[in-house]
């Protein structure tokens, strides 16, 4: 650019005012494009159940299965959240040689939830019960043990141990009742 030559000068100011200008119009336009909806509240809920008050199911030395025996425990699952949720039981923690032994049945008033053995049902293979479990509702479920008639002699002295859990899942936004 020549220093004395006046038509650079206008060039160089011209390309400097239209810069200018060009930055002027974006920052308007990123100023714009910020929407505000007032007074929108967002609320969250809780998911939460209790199985049983955190009791088992089956203690410890309580029954001395026989073959052909049968035992049948009810039990309580709440849903003690502020939302109607989809759950689904399993078993974790399952040891001992009864444990394969033994036919576990769980029902929900009429529906079997499973039938067969503890280390069968983990929390991967456990299906999603058929029923909500409305807030503030509490249901009565059974669990049923059997000893097979055929057992015999094979089971005798033998010991099982588990944990019988819950998991829950809202159903609001998943129709389909997607856990984690």
């Amino acid at each position: 650019m020549n220093a004395s030559d006046p038509r650079a000068y206008r060039r160089a100011a011209l390309l400097t005012l239209l810069l200018a200008a060009v930055l002027a119009v974006v920052t308007c336009a990123v100023g714009l494009t910020r929407v505000q909806v007032p007074q929108n509240r967002f609320t969250t809920g809780t998911v939460a159940i209790d199985l049983n008050g955190g009791k088992p199911i089956l203690t410890e030395d309580e029954y001395l299965f026989e073959p052909g025996m049968t035992v049948n425990k009810d039990f309580t699952l709440s849903n003690t959240g502020t939302a109607d949720v989809y759950y689904k039981l399993y078993f974790r923690d399952v040891s001992g040689e009864l444990a394969d032994v033994l036919e576990v049945t769980l029902t929900d008033g009429s529906d079997v939830l499973y039938t067969g053995t503890l280390a069968g049902l983990t929390r991967s293979t456990a299906a999603t019960a058929p029923a909500v479990l409305a807030v503030g509702q509490a249901r009565t479920m059974q669990a049923s043990f059997h000893c097979p008639e055929n057992t015999g002699n094979t089971a005798q002295q033998t010991r099982m141990s588990f944990v019988l859990c819950a998991d829950a899942v809202q159903t609001k936004n998943n129709p389909t009742g997607l856990f984690d």
